[in-house]
């Protein structure tokens, strides 16, 4: 079955009830454990209901959780390292597996049909405004170099009053890109809001299903992030998820417009 993991349309999304979206976001969160999870310990662990469950995967194109847990098994092909690591200091394996695990999770929840059509928005728009702040200025402005040597009108802005600013300013016929690890940035909200009434297209590239940004866009390209942090005092978590995405977006781009 071709069919991505949470591949949510933005109206779909809104159609769904708040246990729902908790549901939605606890299976993103443990997809390991899903994986090998039966319907009924799901339903106690997420303390929620088993109609809950059955009725959430209808909702995400599935038949039944049967058939979307039969989908992740068969995406989870985490590489085991074994004997290959077994000289490595256990905080370094750690980190290595760490970083694993957001590559080839983020992987799975692609979907090739979203990639294309956002690839499609990409090629059809006049003008493309990428926003970003803090860390995620560093993959929107990659997107923009990337972007702009294959011939599109892209502009990079991570000022707070710029992004507010343009996204007043935005026509139709444009597009604007959303880099953000939470989704929940103030002032990348208040564009979406904006660009949202303009009624002018929007991608955000995330890592929460439940973010106010993944509500108010109008495609989502989800990444996995990993709850550990070597830094918890701070708000540098890895985006590595969003480069993997990002560059997954520029390369199917390439590939489409045979650049």
């Amino acid at each position: 079955m071709e069919k991505p993991l949470f591949d949510i349309p933005s109206s779909t999304y809104s159609a769904l009830s708040e246990t729902e979206r908790y549901l939605l976001e606890y299976i993103h969160q443990n997809l390991d454990d899903i994986a090998t999870m039966s319907i009924v310990t799901l339903s106690e662990r997420a303390t929620v209901s088993t109609a809950t469950i059955v009725r959430l995967m209808k909702k995400i194109g599935y038949n039944g959780y049967t058939s979307f847990k039969y989908r992740l098994m068969q995406d989870k092909k985490m590489v085991d390292y074994g004997d290959k690591l077994r000289d490595i200091d256990v905080a370094i394996k750690q980190a290595i597996k760490k970083n694993e695990e957001e590559v080839i999770k983020t992987i799975q929840l692609q979907s090739i049909g979203q990639i294309e059509d956002a690839v499609q928005k990409i090629h059809d728009a006049e003008k493309i405004y990428i926003f970003a702040r803090g860390f995620s200025e560093m993959i929107a402005k990659e997107m923009t170099v990337k972007l702009q040597v294959m011939g599109k009108n892209c502009e990079n802005h991570d000022d707070p009053n710029i992004i507010r600013t343009k996204s007043r300013k935005m026509g139709e016929n444009e597009l604007a890109i959303f880099v953000s690890l939470n989704g929940e940035t103030s002032e990348l909200v208040e564009a979406c809001q904006n660009l949202s009434i303009k009624q002018v297209t929007t991608i955000t590239l995330t890592t929460r299903v439940d973010s106010t940004l993944s509500k108010l866009s109008d495609m989502t390209l989800l990444g996995y992030k990993s709850d550990q942090s070597l830094f918890p005092e701070y708000e540098v978590r890895s985006r590595l998820s969003l480069n993997v995405i990002a560059r997954i977006l520029l390369d199917a781009y390439v590939i489409r417009t045979n650049y």
